[in-house]
């Protein structure tokens, strides 16, 4: 995992197929700013002799954050280090906690009818259709299925959707999943916590490597977002939100600039801080998650207990008194 304080660009001019092109390329550092501008000279130099000897290589990189940066570092700005442990503000200003081998996954409900509703009502709307095709004539049934089709679909997918609710609350279904999953492990230990939109889940008992099997497995079988893994993967960072999201909590603006990547340009700065200061105020009155229960018979790590404490000071998880957002 790397969370670097310190940004730079450099660029340079390659000679390519009988014409110059530019090229850039980032460097960072946690000592210095020099040594961030060095390791960018560095890797456009090198990119420069690759495209020389006929590579194909981009011409720049763009100025990502954690969502898009493949094979880059988290571009964000760095709030505190523990140990290991990075607290960064995200392109929405919110603070995240970055952790190398703390495994942290969350869990979105499904709150509207999925892909596999959608086809079960388009099923049953077309066998309704060809029924009656087949019984009366076929103009009038054909034109008529212009609008039954997907009216219908969408009415039946809508009425299996509260079925299936009805048997089993997204929340009841996503612990019972979660459940299931720690029963095939002996020895894990799983603390779970409530989220605006969902489940968290912390692991405790043992230390996880991002892009190992054990624990992209794991994101599988507990229906974590497939972009949060594979950013997990990639930057070999597990990662989680410690404050409210401002459009939960009131504040209707964005981060200033927008996208907030870091860095930006002093003369930015000061729209920044005025936008942080009004986000932190009212962030203070919410917590990000809130502590349900503890799944498992495994022992915990005690090293991995000082960032599940980390964790749950930051986010307010302990304090029932606290909205989420």
């Amino acid at each position: 995992m790397i969370v670097p304080s310190y940004w730079a660009e450099a660029r340079t001019t390659a000679r390519v197929k009988g014409r110059d092109i530019t090229l850039r390329r980032f460097g960072w550092s946690d000592s210095s700013a020099a040594d961030a501008q060095a390791q960018a000279q560095l890797r456009v130099t090198e990119a420069a002799q690759r495209a020389a000897s006929g590579d194909t290589v981009p011409r720049r990189e763009r100025k990502l954050a954690y969502n898009g940066a493949d094979g880059v570092p988290i571009r964000e700005e760095v709030l505190a280090r523990h140990g290991e442990a990075v607290i960064t503000r995200n392109a929405y200003g919110a603070r995240c906690l970055n952790v190398p081998d703390l495994l942290i996954a969350d869990v979105d409900f499904e709150t509207k009818p999925g892909v596999r509703l959608f086809v079960a009502g388009a099923l049953i709307t077309l066998a309704l259709l060809g029924y009656v095709v087949a019984k009366y004539s076929v103009w009038p049934a054909l034109l008529a299925g212009l609008v039954v089709i997907p009216v219908g679909t969408t009415l039946l997918a809508s009425m299996l959707f509260r079925l299936k609710r009805f048997r089993r609350s997204p929340a009841d279904s996503a612990r019972h999943q979660i459940r299931a999953v720690v029963a095939k492990q002996p020895g894990w230990r799983l603390r779970v916590y409530e989220t605006p939109a969902g489940l968290r889940l912390i692991a405790t008992h043992a230390r996880f490597d991002p892009a190992a099997p054990a624990a992209q497995d794991f994101f599988k079988a507990i229906g974590a977002d497939p972009l949060y893994a594979r950013m997990c993967q990639n930057q070999r960072c597990f990662r989680a939100r410690l404050t409210a999201k401002p459009w939960r909590i009131g504040i209707a603006g964005r981060l200033k600039p927008s996208p907030g990547v870091w860095p930006i340009n002093p003369e930015r700065l000061p729209a920044r801080e005025a936008w942080v200061r009004q986000y932190e105020q009212q962030a203070e009155a919410y917590a990000a998650c809130r502590y349900v229960e503890t799944l498992g018979d495994g022992a915990d790590d005690a090293g991995l207990l000082t960032l599940v404490a980390l964790h749950d000071g930051e986010s307010r998880a302990l304090d029932n008194q606290r909205p989420m957002a």
